[in-house]
């Protein structure tokens, strides 16, 4: 019998996570401080992070121990299986072999809880009583949810008022775990009131979410802000994923020729291929591909230049592939991947060609997520649809050129609370949707005068 999965024991997991700082062949430029336009320093970040974490986010260190109270809890679902798609090779028809990493296997649902679980941590060792944060599809929210829980924190959730709408489940979730949740904009923050009270309307942004979330934790005593993308210690709790992911490939002799995520604000995507992009820096050859949506095509349309994080300007100014920060994403289903920049970290690897960017209606990816379910099984959610159409374009390429490839791709959480979107594309109820170029001129008009990194 032909093996489908790779498994590593508990022991095997790794205790370190990979800083690719320490490998860049180009250092990354800082971020800025808006006011005096200097680099950024930890004292200007301490009202919104612990210093432990910001500690994190600034270190050129490659390897960062992992605190035995985090190992214990990833325990709980990690290290997870590395799978063979043997039957969605055999309808693509193409000469690949297609691995995923499948990170639905946690509690909730997603790649969420690898960064969720250290940051409540280093929160609670800090002595923060209490944590703010944003949600697009409700993934972060959820899996922040499970963590605080865990250590005994409270959080409070600022989520995209039309994820809020969609996904039901996700706010539940949060309920569950102890969590309150609020659909952004909302009334709770003036940042919130200042976007409803020009556009009552408006189906929320994660960029209004943000300042919701982080003008709510600087208002009240004890209270820290916590990311669930976008930062360096986020994409660093991340590369569990691709640490276990070699680790598996070596217990089988294979290496991928293309690494695949989806990419919305970077940390799945930077979670599978920052270890491999550590290769690629020192002479593997492979391919490192990022999937975002046409309808809100940071990496493939935008820029790279300083903007900031937020609507309100609460954050520093970062550099990156950006739309401008006050665009507001159409309202597709994959509201995980609706957000206006990309990780510094995946944005520096573009500009200097170390990986590749792709974008995909969601038609398309979501035509690709029924195709993998009803071959594999798993109903994926509509953020990993995105990376499967990456795989199946792959194939296709492979196919027309006549080379065998190994592709890896990070299933970054299943769809079993997504199902309304699924319900909204069988009913032929989704349309094609690209951005057009008079929206996103429109957009960057707002970072017009902002310094170039």
């Amino acid at each position: 019998m032909e093996q489908t999965k790779v498994v590593l024991a508990d022991h095997e997991i790794p205790t370190q996570w990979y800083n690719i700082q320490a490998d860049l062949p180009k250092p990354m430029s800082p971020p800025l401080h808006p006011g005096t336009g200097k680099p950024v320093g930890p004292d200007d970040l301490a009202p919104i992070f612990p210093m432990n974490l910001i500690e994190q986010e600034v270190s050129q260190e490659r390897w960062i121990d992992i605190p035995d109270e985090v190992l214990g809890k990833y325990l709980i679902w990690r290290p997870s299986p590395l799978c063979r798609a043997r039957n969605f090779e055999k309808i693509l028809d193409a000469p690949v072999k297609i691995y995923y990493k499948y990170e639905g296997s946690s509690p909730a649902g997603s790649h969420k809880p690898n960064t969720a679980i250290p940051q409540a941590y280093y929160n609670k060792v800090f002595g923060v009583k209490r944590l703010s944060t944003e949600t697009g599809a409700g993934q972060w929210g959820s899996a922040l949810s499970m963590a605080c829980a865990m250590f005994g924190l409270e959080l409070r959730v600022f989520m995209v008022k039309v994820s809020f709408e969609q996904k039901p489940y996700r706010r539940m979730m949060m309920n569950t775990w102890g969590a309150t949740c609020f659909p952004s904009p909302s009334n709770e923050t003036e940042a919130g009131r200042q976007v409803l009270a020009e556009y009552p309307d408006s189906p929320g942004s994660l960029g209004i979410a943000i300042s919701e979330a982080v003008e709510d934790a600087v208002s009240h005593e004890n209270s820290r802000y916590s990311l669930g993308s976008v930062l360096n210690h986020v994409c660093l709790h991340q590369t569990i994923i691709g640490l276990e992911a070699q680790k598996q490939f070596e217990k089988i002799g294979v290496y991928p020729d293309v690494v695949i995520g989806c990419a919305g604000g970077g940390s799945n995507f930077a979670g599978i291929s920052l270890p491999f992009v550590r290769d690629k820096i020192h002479g593997k050859q492979l391919r490192i591909v990022g999937a975002e949506p046409a309808s809100c095509p940071t990496m493939t349309r935008g820029p790279f230049a300083y903007d900031f994080g937020d609507l309100a300007k609460k954050t520093p100014l970062l550099p990156m592939y950006t739309l401008g920060h006050d665009y507001v994403p159409a309202p597709i289903h994959a509201g995980g991947l609706r957000y206006h920049g990309m990780a510094p970290i995946i944005s520096h690897l573009l500009r200097e060609g170390l990986i590749e960017a792709a974008a995909y209606d969601q038609v398309a990816t979501f035509e690709a997520g029924v195709q993998w379910a009803r071959t594999e099984g798993v109903i994926p959610a509509p953020e990993t649809n995105h990376a499967i159409a990456a795989v199946i374009a792959e194939a296709r390429r492979a196919k027309a050129e006549g080379k065998e490839k190994t592709i890896l791709f990070n299933f970054s959480g299943h769809g079993l609370v997504d199902m309304a979107a699924y319900d909204a594309y069988l009913a032929g109820k989704l349309i094609p949707y690209e951005l057009p170029d008079e929206e996103i001129q429109r957009a960057l008009k707002a970072i017009e005068g902002f310094p170039k990194p």
